[in-house]
């Protein structure tokens, strides 16, 4: 064989897609440093088993790496998850298994992991695993203390606390119903506000602030979760668009009092119940949500957001711990509605902190007194602050993440405290693309997780001005990378610009088949998603499906139409109250365009999208079946008063209060319009977007005698993540495709 032979490029295959070892290599995960920063740890799968993640460390000094605890020696990964840690996972969007979160001690001696609702402790020092809770106990959202005297865990949806010099454990909460939870984030405040947690520990460890909700408020959705070998009846509350949400309050109680308690081992029949101080949010605000919960640093006082139902406020309060009534420190108002963040910071005195908000029509940084007085404006411009990094208090400079480059890219940046000039930032980092960044607490080092259109996943560690100082995973595709045997026919995308209607810019990306043929016409996919918030035009590594439908011949396109996230307020404004209606006119320009090219042929194009994509993919086959000639649509929202409180009534309304909004935004309006080709699927235990949308979906189009093809997935929520069902998955899509448009 020759040596020209040897090195040809391997076709990209669907099984090889989802198949160990994988395409992009087991990058390191959830990267932590260690207190004092001389030792990260991160989590990360082995060749064999990338999805099975097991936990490392890092040493900078003697640039080591040491795989310290296998899951797979501590427990079995088929035993069943209870079903809160199920409906998190969901909520985390996580895929992996094995050791899928951890947290280093204060004091880095040590490391708490839960595995499949079994806590374990890992001391540094000898190297040993301590199984911290009984079998029997299912513990989430479990952490150290701030001074790591504790360790503290939700399980059956009440607050428990180890004092790890004891051994005892604590059961803080006692819930007295099956609809009454503690120290738990409900389902909007998970899936739609990204608060996974209920409870927050002050910072000097004497007292813990947590949530009391009750669910009896929010109407029951009573599903029928299919599986392979066995179906559930599940009567989930679920607070569909227009209902109630749950009753919810904030409290605060002293660890004194708790501890207090005999030192002996303390069992159920007996809980430690402390003595909670309740704010009475619900009667002392209008309806609505608690977003964000954040201790100052002094532990005098705690600091809440409260977001109204409408969601076109959203207030920073201050409690003080001796007073009785909270205080407003900022109040941000918008004619839409308030985009919730993470940006704030509360200096060491107590006396300052750091807020950003879109009020200039771009999300910035802003530094207040905690009387309420801005003192000045700390970025500026027309682009968008992503995250607030670091604040290194001593030398007065903040990191923060951002687009001033462009809305393609993710760089890092440093600004002072005192700024003159908050529209010229310095930029640290230098390589396009997309950087995701993760400080050491001493603001020494950071982490720099970097990807490009051109550079699969790289993790580097840096000095504060940005100097590289070692890989922690260069990832380069050299001849043992899994991708080499396929780079030689990789696609890599064109970018380019559209005007929308109303003359705002629209971001594409093309893949083309490599070399196109003289005088030949491809068909071509549009894959979208569309819906706020959300961003598919980036220069970072794309998918795989993408790639193999490339190499099977299709021109592949992506457009961010408006309403998509990371463009100021303007851009994401515009489908207030009238989803379904400038996402589908951006995309249907953007279908446009792509028939005009040379290379693609305007009789073969289809769309695929999943969740918000499956919906867009809906309205563009049904209502605009001149450019449009093969539709695939996952789990699609079919009808927006289905569909959860926070989430629709942001961009939405009520249904009471908007009817034509969302008849017009219904996919069923539309239903007897199709006449292309329409593959539709969905998993039978979605708890996000139910089936119920695809089951009304089904009836209208079977009424009207549609014909239109489906697939259920046994077992399978929202994202549909089984090795089997994926190859199943994009294989059915794939042959749909080819079926229709070759």
């Amino acid at each position: 064989m020759t040596a020209s032979a040897q090195q040809s490029p391997s076709a990209l295959t669907i099984e090889r897609i989802f198949s160990a070892p994988s395409l992009t290599t087991a990058a390191p995960q959830q990267i932590k440093f260690a207190p004092g920063g001389h030792q990260i740890s991160y989590l990360k799968g082995s060749a064999d088993a990338p999805n099975i993640q097991d936990l490392w460390l890092y040493d900078v000094r003697q640039n080591t790496h040491t795989l310290i605890v296998a899951a797979a020696s501590l427990t079995d990964p088929n035993q069943p998850l209870s079903a809160e840690e199920k409906a998190r996972r969901e909520r985390q969007r996580i895929r992996s298994s094995g050791i899928v979160d951890y947290y280093w001690s204060p004091t880095g001696d040590a490391l708490l992991f839960p595995v499949r609702g079994t806590l374990y402790l890992y001391d540094i020092a000898h190297s040993q695993v301590r199984q911290l809770t009984a079998d029997s106990v299912s513990a989430t959202d479990a952490r150290f203390s701030p001074q790591g005297n504790f360790v503290s865990f939700v399980h059956d949806y009440n607050l428990y606390l180890i004092a790890l010099r004891t051994g005892i454990t604590y059961q803080v909460t006692h819930r007295q119903s099956a609809t009454e939870q503690y120290a738990t984030a409900e389902f909007v405040a998970q899936e739609e506000m990204k608060r996974m947690t209920g409870y927050w520990w002050s910072p000097d460890e004497a007292a813990i602030a947590l949530t009391r909700i009750d669910l009896s408020p929010v109407p029951i959705q009573r599903r029928v979760d299919v599986y392979g070998d066995h179906s559930e009846l599940v009567a989930q509350h679920y607070p569909a668009a227009g209902s109630s949400n749950v009753a919810l309050d904030l409290g605060w109680f002293s660890l004194a009092e708790i501890m207090q308690e005999p030192e002996e081992e303390s069992d159920n029949n007996s809980p430690h119940l402390a003595a909670i101080t309740w704010l009475q949010l619900e009667q002392r605000h209008e309806p609505g949500y608690l977003a964000r919960v954040t201790w100052l640093p002094d532990s005098q006082s705690i600091s809440y957001q409260w977001q109204n139902r409408q969601q076109n406020k959203l207030t920073l309060w201050q409690f003080p711990l001796s007073q009785d009534a909270p205080r407003v420190l900022i109040e941000e108002t918008s004619a839409t509605w308030v985009n919730l963040h993470d940006d704030l910071h509360f200096m060491n005195d107590s006396r300052h902190f750091i807020w950003s908000s879109e009020r200039s029509g771009y999300k910035h940084l802003y530094l207040y007194r905690t009387d309420g007085s801005l003192i000045r404006q700390l970025t500026s411009g027309d682009w968008m602050v992503d995250k607030l990094n670091y604040v290194d208090e001593i030398t007065g400079v903040i990191y923060f993440t951002g687009r001033r480059q462009s809305p393609l890219e993710r760089h890092l940046y440093r600004a002072s405290l005192n700024t003159s000039a908050p529209g010229q930032p310095s930029q640290l980092s230098s390589q396009a693309g997309m950087h995701t960044i993760v400080f050491a607490d001493d603001g020494r080092s950071y982490i720099d997780y970097f990807s490009s259109s051109r550079q699969p996943p790289q993790v580097s560690l840096h000095g504060p001005t940005g100097e590289r100082i070692t890989w922690i995973h260069e990832n380069r595709i050299d001849a043992q990378h899994p991708l080499h045997p396929y780079i030689a026919n990789w696609s890599y995308p064109e970018f380019g610009q559209l005007k929308a209607e109303d003359g705002q810019t629209l971001h594409y990306q093309v893949h083309k088949p490599s070399p196109l043929a003289d005088n030949q016409r491809y068909p071509a996919i549009v894959m979208v998603y569309g819906g706020p918030r959300a961003q598919r035009v980036t220069n970072s590594w794309g998918d795989y499906f993408t790639q193999y439908l490339v190499q099977q011949g299709y021109v592949v396109f992506k457009l961010d139409n408006r309403g998509s996230g990371h463009r100021g307020r303007q851009f994401e404004n515009a489908i207030y109250r009238q989803m379904g209606t400038v996402e589908v006119a951006d995309q249907k320009l953007g279908a446009q365009w792509l028939a005009q090219q040379p290379y693609v042929n305007a009789n073969k194009i289809g769309v695929f999208g999943h969740s918000y994509g499956g919906y867009m993919a809906l309205h563009l086959i049904m209502r605009a079946p001149e450019l449009f000639h093969a539709a695939v649509a996952g789990a699609p929202v079919t009808d927006w008063a289905l569909y959860d409180t926070h989430y629709t009534e942001r961009y939405m309304g009520t249904p009471q209060d908007n009817v034509i909004g969302y008849r017009q935004a219904n996919v069923l309006t539309y239903a007897e319009q199709l006449q292309r080709p329409l593959l539709v699927y969905h998993g039978m235990a979605d708890d996000n977007v139910l089936f119920t949308h695809t089951a009304q979906l089904a009836h209208r189009l079977q009424q009207s005698m549609k014909p239109f093809e489906m697939m259920a997935y046994p077992g399978e929520a929202h994202g549909i993540y089984g090795h089997a069902a994926n190859i199943h998955r994009y294989k059915l899509i794939a042959d749909f495709f080819n079926r229709h448009l070759r």
